[in-house]
């Protein structure tokens, strides 16, 4: 008897689910409707910045570049962004640098909150439809929708790589400059 009741106690444990750390969708406090996933009817539900896009409705394409310097500083191109209110973007990110680096977008709190988190779990890994996570040479695209008003930030919070310089400023506004 003893012994199934251990092997019943092993099964438990390893079926249960895992909520320390390791994936930004389990166990980092956050509300998985008020992060941008899907609710129970399979629709996208907005955050702070927006919500994730449709590729047919993207407007533009923003191309996005993520590198080290020779002086040590990590640092996006471009560093800062002008967007349409309401306009949905196609984000093609780049990692041209040497190491792993992230694009994550949101207004500054929810920023400060995920660098917080980072900090705790440096190999976290991202689920989230606002970010991603490249190593070096490494492409990949987001598409997001723009339909709620203030200013965001995109930022890597691999841990140091903020404080380096790795952030940028997303300003929304009703028309865009002609250069």
């Amino acid at each position: 008897m003893k012994k199934y009741l251990m092997t019943s106690a092993i099964l438990l444990a390893l079926s249960a689910p895992g909520f320390a750390g390791g994936s930004h969708t389990g166990g980092h406090g956050h509300d998985q409707a008020a992060k941008g996933h899907d609710n129970s009817d399979g629709h996208h539900v907005e955050m702070s910045a927006g919500k994730p896009g449709r590729p047919e409705n993207a407007s533009r394409t923003i191309y996005v570049t993520m590198k080290e310097t020779d002086d040590g500083a990590m640092i996006f191109e471009p560093k800062s962004l002008e967007i349409l209110k309401g306009e949905t973007v196609r984000f093609v990110i780049k990692n041209a640098g040497e190491l792993d680096h992230e694009f994550v977008l949101d207004d500054h709190r929810g920023v400060m909150e995920h660098k917080a988190l980072m900090e705790k779990f440096p190999e976290m890994e991202h689920d989230d439809p606002n970010s991603v996570r490249l190593k070096p040479g490494r492409v990949a695209e987001i598409f997001w929708a723009f339909t709620k008003p203030g200013d965001f930030e995109f930022a890597c919070l691999i841990p140091g790589h903020y404080d380096a310089g790795m952030k940028g400023a997303i300003s929304l506004t009703e028309k865009l400059a002609i250069n």
